[in-house]
């Protein structure tokens, strides 16, 4: 395509984001026109992809990191012959509308990823690349791969100064995703003003320091844009291409200002940039021979489509075995499997019967792919039978993330959203608050993945405050669609990772270092008892109960011995395993009840925990033994004593109940 032709779609890209973010009074000019001229070359000249079939599984990928700049994508999409109408356009930022302010996953074709949070784009795109070279490098013959695509990202300064983009960048040096091209919108401008006013370092040489290839060039020359972009598909390691550009290029006023970063440019303002860019006054215009540029490259689309569905047909007839293995990975079908069933009587750390739980089902679940932030032996993520990942071994399903938490939780994300993957990644519980942000972004996109959080209270002992978790249950309970399930011994531990494995979104196990004594296994054949997968179950039961302990985790225990001394007081009790308090609260009023009858308005909860989660369930005239402080450098069983997780003062205080 002519350089005058390319033109003329990046300058329609500019007029369409101009009117979105003018229209709706709100949004980001600046991004959209600044970078129209890379994304134009981008999706006309390189971009494998077939908007007739958005899912199209060897599609290229491209992430907008910064989704502040959503405009720049929905005009594309649109352009490109997506389900992304003129209309919609329109609606920009309106309620009920597929264009969102930034773009999110499953709502708008197109859009392989949820993205505002700067840097968390990009660390999706490293575990897309990440996927990529897993699958191409298992399910390959000698006629080559059956994958094989690439993973294009476009980021901004922002995204580069967030503290994620350090740890994702140099993973994927190291791992050296050959496959991932970061598009780098170096424009030297934020929301406060140039970006000298916090930000000098040399990014040349910072990803020179990863590993990356880095290129530089003017991002608005698109001989230099393409030539660039073809020269990384050729590299052995992941690309950089700083593209030099103008933000809010075309505005007469305002390019090259943080004025165009986040608001509209005004009616005024918007007239003279159009008429410098050589577009109509026109709102919204799209000139008839741009559509039919663009028409050219949907059907070069669906002809790439067909070309590889030919070369993974044969490749599924020569690998019968693999191939199918292979499509029921990218179908999401998760196979048959078992977990173990642990003999009461013995006592284990529910890390450890996780670690005994992922032995007997990895070898069966070829999705599933493990990980750890660099707490392997504590987290007891990985086995003997586990293949690591490593630069030039990418035939693998266990992950060495290092010390990069929050990376580990955002790659997670990209592994799931790629698909052929369960994710599921390991670190201390205390150190979820660093990854905090990813778990929720896993909730917000629904992405089936296992985070598996050990070391999981005061239990944790020794190493003090700092390692011991105390509010971070009631934070995790508190996100919307992420489940939490905290075991009380290895048996629930075992219903914890199938109801993970089948669970469609994110689940976080939380598990103890202590040992845990195993259960009576009775209650799984009592119906009445209810069930441990409906997240809240009854462990013990006196009949006519005159009050009820509800405890999860390592705490359920201790309500069991707590209950002794309240039998010897001619005390009925009933005691109840909350593993799950997202699951139970799914389940109808009649078992919710069952579990918890309305009449029954003497409760104690008991948690080594923050008390906040738990008033719901006892009510205002319960009780929570929690934990609304810090803790503090001892052994276990010293903590839990001077911290009143003793079977007295539960007892103590559920005898209260019944005085008032």
């Amino acid at each position: 395509m002519s350089k005058e032709q390319l033109q003329q779609i990046a300058n329609t890209i500019r007029g369409l984001s101009m009117d979105g973010v003018q229209k709706a009074n709100s949004g980001h000019p600046g991004l959209p026109m600044g970078m129209a001229d890379v994304a134009t070359v981008l999706f006309n000249e390189v971009l494998q992809f077939n908007p007739a079939n958005p899912n199209w599984f060897n599609r290229d990928r491209f992430i907008l990191s910064g989704g502040h700049g959503s405009m720049l994508l929905y005009s594309l999409l649109h352009l490109y012959g997506y389900k992304v109408s003129m209309d919609d356009l329109k609606q920009f930022r309106q309620w009920g509308s597929i264009t969102a302010g930034h773009p999110e996953y499953r709502e708008t074709p197109g859009v392989e990823t949820t993205t505002g949070p700067l840097g968390q784009g990009l660390a999706n795109a490293v575990g897309m690349a990440l996927g990529e070279a897993i699958l191409s490098s298992t399910y390959k013959d000698s006629s080559g791969s059956a994958i094989d695509h690439y993973t294009y990202v476009m980021a901004g300064d922002g995204d580069l100064e967030e503290g994620l983009s350090h740890e994702v960048c140099s993973f994927a040096g190291h791992n050296k995703l050959s496959k991932l091209i970061l598009l780098y919108d170096s424009n030297d401008i934020t929301i406060d003003g140039e970006t000298k006013l916090s930000y000098s370092e040399d990014t040349h040489k910072r990803f020179e320091a990863y590993g990356w290839d880095v290129q530089k060039i003017n991002g608005h020359d698109y001989d230099e844009i393409k030539t660039a972009i073809e020269k990384a598909k050729k590299t052995a390691t992941p690309s950089i291409i700083i593209c030099r550009t103008i933000i809010g290029f075309g505005s007469p006023n305002k390019a090259g200002s943080e004025e165009s970063h986040g608001a509209p440019l005004g009616e005024e303002e918007v007239l003279l940039a159009k008429k410098q860019l050589g577009l109509p006054e026109t709102k919204f215009y799209v000139a008839p021979e741009v559509y039919a540029a663009t028409a050219e490259k949907m059907q070069q689309g669906s002809t790439l489509e067909k070309e590889w569905k030919k070369r993974f047909d044969q490749y599924l007839d020569s690998n019968p075995v693999e191939g199918e293995e292979l499509l029921n990975r990218l179908n999401g079908k998760l196979p048959d499997f078992e977990v173990p069933e642990f003999e009461v009587g013995g006592a284990l750390a529910s890390r450890i019967a996780s670690g005994k739980v992922i032995e007997k089902i990895v070898d069966s679940i070829p999705s599933l792919i493990g990980g750890s932030a660099d707490l392997t032996p504590s987290n007891k993520t990985m086995v003997k039978s586990h293949r690591a990942c490593s630069a030039g071994q990418m035939n693998c399903n266990y992950i060495h993330y290092g010390v990069r938490e929050f990376g580990m939780g955002a790659i997670m994300n990209g592994l799931a959203l790629y698909g052929g993957f369960i994710p599921y990644g390991g670190t201390f519980f205390v150190f979820s608050d660093y990854m905090r942000s990813a778990v929720r972004m896993s909730a917000l996109m629904s992405l089936k993945l296992i985070y598996v959080f050990t070391h999981d209270s005061i239990g944790l002992g020794e190493d003090g405050p700092t390692h011991q978790p105390v509010e971070h249950l009631s934070s995790l309970r508190a996100i919307p669609g992420l489940i939490t399930f905290r075991p009380a011994d290895a048996n629930e531990t075992a219903i914890g990772w199938k109801t993970a494995l089948n669970n469609a979104g994110p689940t976080a196990l939380i598990l103890s270092r202590q040992n845990l004594k195993t259960l009576e296994q009775s209650y799984i054949d009592n119906k009445a008892y209810g069930s441990p997968e409906a997240g809240g179950y009854i462990v013990s039961e006196d009949e006519g109960h005159d009050l009820i302990l509800i405890a999860a985790g390592s705490e359920v225990g201790l309500a069991l011995d707590a209950k002794q001394l309240l039998n010897d007081k001619n005390i009925k009790v009933r005691v109840v395993s909350m593993p799950s308090q997202e699951i139970f609260s799914k389940q109808d009023e009649a078992y919710k009840n069952m579990i918890l009858p309305p009449e029954s308005r003497a409760r104690l909860a008991v948690e080594a925990g923050a008390t906040q989660s738990w008033y719901k369930y006892v009510g205002l005239d319960g009780d929570v033994v929690g934990m609304d402080v810090f803790g503090a450098s001892a052994p276990a069983n010293i903590l839990f004593e001077k911290f009143g997780f003793t079977p007295e003062n539960v007892a103590m205080r559920a005898a209260a109940l019944l005085a008032k």
